[in-house]
């Protein structure tokens, strides 16, 4: 497959014919957040499977669909549910959303996900801003033909996760009952949840919380110079902190304990960018 700019520009064009307003700001939902859609006030949703050129959703808790509308008075492109590469696409794959929603014009990019805590100090139901991740496995998504009109081949990471919104998101958390952290995030390929042997070592190498998703689409927010805002969800211990096993249940179930909550602090966040 060549992924060249035109082949993420069909899916761009047909989207921004379906809205006809470019919106300001991405959103990305990570499993068991997809409430969060519902907040989305006149709504255009447009399934992944009529959009030429995309991937479709199989995760459990991933609606499969795009909704363009306002949160907090602003224009906002919602994609509820996102692309893994434990669902088998390649990780060259894995960097057609974010392109898409570059091209449709967002000037900040926000994720969410679901993810275990490595960190002590952390339970479920916290929150953590992202403020840096380890990847030591796989590709990139940027592997192959560089597509010049995205960005350079070799970009920087240093400040991937844009400080200025980082800050944003720990200020409004002042007000938020939430928990809130900042802390590294361990991407993990899944989609076999890790050993108690791995949390371990992930800990010791600095990790605090540990998921499936998220990295790819920041390094390819990075790749494009988008600012990026990530937050994820405590939604179960890692591996062997607690004797008892875990289950997809487990992390749907605790994110909608913080369902309301949760909303509200992503609309407080949207409404200041």
């Amino acid at each position: 497959m060549s992924y060249t700019y035109e082949y993420y520009k069909a899916a761009a064009d047909y989207l921004l014919d379906k809205f006809g307003e470019r919106p300001e700001i991405g959103i990305v939902l990570g499993s068991g957040l997809g409430h969060f859609a519902a907040q989305v006030e006149a709504p255009v949703a447009v399934p992944y499977a009529e959009i030429p050129n995309f991937l479709l959703s199989t995760a459990i808790g991933h609606a499969g669909q795009m909704l363009f509308g306002t949160v907090a008075g602003r224009r906002v492109v919602c994609m509820s549910g996102r692309f893994h590469y434990y669902e088998g696409y390649e990780f060259e794959q894995l960097a057609l959303p974010v392109r898409v929603l570059k091209l449709l014009g967002i000037r900040a990019l926000i994720l969410t996900n679901a993810a275990g805590a490595v960190n002590l100090d952390y339970k479920p139901g916290d929150i953590m801003v992202i403020s840096d991740h380890i990847k030591f496995m796989g590709a990139s998504p940027m592997r192959g033909p560089n597509v010049d009109e995205f960005g350079p081949r070799f970009f920087d990471m240093g400040s991937a996760y844009t400080p200025a919104l980082r800050a944003l998101a720990l200020k409004l958390a002042e007000k938020s009952p939430l928990t809130v952290h900042e802390g590294v995030y361990w991407f993990s390929p899944g989609p076999q949840y890790e050993t108690p042997a791995e949390i371990r070592a992930i800990r010791a190498l600095g990790g605090d919380a540990v998921g499936m998703s998220t990295v790819t689409e920041a390094l390819t927010a990075s790749h494009c110079k988008l600012p990026l805002l990530a937050l994820s969800v405590m939604t179960n211990m890692a591996a062997g902190v607690l004797p008892v096993p875990l289950t997809s249940e487990e992390v749907i179930e605790t994110a909608n304990a913080i369902e309301g909550p949760f909303t509200e602090y992503v609309k407080d966040i949207i409404a200041n960018i």
